[in-house]
């Protein structure tokens, strides 16, 4: 009988919908969903300092920043898929009331556990996105950012203690300790 649910689809029409009535969050990954679980302090220490920055610097621009209550879809001719990243830019003139389907710029905070959907499934489909220009990872365990680019190619830059950097998809200027900022190991 597990083997029957496992396989079972949900449509696209029935997970929105879904998600409008639910207590828990979902990502969904082409008629698959998968629930969210709960973050650690330093995730969200770490998510809130990058979302305060942006909404700072962003404001009175075209573009918003959300965090992880805004969902991102990635709707192509092969693929469904609706994921909850950290924190995301969106500068979408018409935007969508539950979800973006044009960020620029994309953050998500992982662990030991989600690392591997992080830095490769989720990297994979978020890079169909014709406007995402960044894409960051930050460690929430360690002193650790990574930030992919469209127009390098996705190379990686590896940040850590000491470094500063550019999310130049918004043009802010940051520091690692700024990520980190009341941050406990």
């Amino acid at each position: 009988m597990l083997n029957t649910a496992a396989k079972l689809k949900i449509s696209l029409e029935d997970y929105l919908e879904g998600e409008l009535i639910s207590d828990i969050k979902y990502e969904y990954i082409n008629g698959a969903v998968y629930a969210m679980a709960g973050a650690k302090r330093a995730h969200n220490m770490v998510a809130g300092n990058i979302f305060a920055a942006l909404h700072n610097h962003l404001r009175g621009t075209p573009c918003q920043v959300f965090n992880s209550d805004m969902k991102v879809g990635i709707l192509t001719a092969t693929d469904d898929i609706f994921y909850y990243p950290d924190v995301q830019v969106s500068c979408e003139r018409h935007g969508h009331y539950y979800h973006t389907t044009e960020p620029k710029l994309v953050v998500e905070v992982f662990s030991s556990e989600t690392k591997r959907v992080d830095k490769v499934e989720k990297f994979y489909f978020y890079r169909k996105l014709a406007s995402l220009e960044e894409y960051v990872l930050v460690a929430q365990d360690c002193l650790r950012v990574e930030i992919y680019r469209r127009r390098n190619g996705w190379d990686v830059e590896l940040l850590g203690e000491g470094h500063s950097f550019q999310l130049e998809s918004v043009g802010l200027a940051l520091t690692v300790a700024d990520v980190y900022q009341d941050v406990e190991f």
